[in-house]
């Protein structure tokens, strides 16, 4: 199983874990409201895993232009 880690704006890809036995408590997961479970990770049907978070590129973009977070797609 691989954990990707990309970014929910742009698409950028920000890293992958690639190590067996990872445990969901280990990543942080348990932390997650059922929403925001759904809304940041993508479980992928070959077992790997999709977390959607925000690069520093597109966090500084939206700390700079609040009005982009009412645009669907702001940053691409």
């Amino acid at each position: 199983m691989a954990v990707n880690y990309i970014c929910r704006h742009c698409r950028t890809s920000m890293g992958t874990i690639e190590q067996s036995g990872i445990t969901e408590q280990q990543l942080g997961f348990h932390f997650l409201t059922p929403e925001e479970r759904s809304d940041i990770i993508a479980y992928n049907p070959n077992g790997d895993v999709t977390v959607k978070v925000i690069c520093d590129y597109c966090r500084e973009a939206l700390d700079a232009n609040p009005e982009l977070v009412l645009v669907a797609s702001p940053l691409q």
